[in-house]
């Protein structure tokens, strides 16, 4: 028996054989590339050992835009900044538009205070009715609009003035008026209760101008005369300017 070698040889020899003899066979040649025919083809080989592994390739292009992903947790606050410069001025806004105008207010006082105001007191019985009752005793006469020689208040600033009286009447029945330019304003009884001390008061607003002059006085015959006052017993009379005018200056 032939092996595969030996028929290899023996097929090539034949086909040299052919070719010197000038054959003018029209059979096809065999192509000398080929391998002999399977059944003189020779025992297949041995795989060869594996060989080293290749460069790496080129880079491939970018691929598609991924989808946006889930927004991560908030970090912690980070430090504050410096300040930064100070802008650019802006540009001039326009006028408002005008409001309603109120009412107008009324005149102010002046930064000047005026004063007038007097407080004065009895030192014994009452002398004489229907004349002005003489206060001698002074507690507050600053202005030295109350004379004490006459027992009026002379007006000197006008305006509204608050005037107040408080007797003691002993002995007798007091009626007292409190004038203002020879006319009574203002009436005051008290009947006498024997063996005791009463208390005669009374109070008014009036409104003064410049020279007018207020008092008080005993009113009708002798037996009403019992207004009384001594070192344990007063009886008073003050007044005191409230507001002046505003067209006092």
């Amino acid at each position: 028996a032939m092996g595969p070698a030996g028929r290899c040889l023996l097929c090539g020899l034949l086909l040299a054989a052919l070719g010197d003899a000038g054959t003018a066979a029209e059979e096809p040649q065999p192509d000398p590339k080929a391998p002999c025919a399977n059944w003189m083809g020779g025992a297949p080989g041995y795989p060869g050992h594996n060989g080293l592994p290749g460069r790496d390739g080129k880079d491939g292009r970018d691929g598609e835009k991924g989808e946006k992903g889930e927004q991560g947790e908030i970090g912690p606050k980070g430090d504050s900044g410096q300040i930064g410069s100070q802008g650019i001025p802006g540009s001039r806004g326009f006028p408002g538009t005008p409001g309603i105008m109120g009412m107008k207010g009324e005149k102010g006082e002046g930064a000047y205070v005026h004063r007038s105001a007097f407080s004065v007191g009895l030192t014994g019985k009452v002398a004489h009715p229907n004349v002005p009752i003489l206060f001698s005793k002074i507690f507050y006469n600053e202005q030295q609009h109350y004379d004490p020689t006459t027992g009026k208040f002379r007006c000197s600033i006008p305006g509204m003035y608050y005037f107040a009286y408080h007797l003691t009447v002993y002995t007798a029945d007091a009626k007292v008026s409190l004038y203002k330019q020879d006319r009574p304003v203002l009436f005051t009884f008290d009947q006498y209760q024997v063996n005791n001390l009463d208390q005669a008061s009374g109070s008014v607003l009036l409104h003064l101008d410049a020279g007018d002059e207020v008092w008080l006085q005993v009113y009708g015959e002798g037996e009403s005369n019992g207004v009384y006052a001594d070192n344990i017993n007063d009886s008073t009379f003050m007044g005191f300017l409230l507001y002046p005018d505003l067209d006092v200056h």
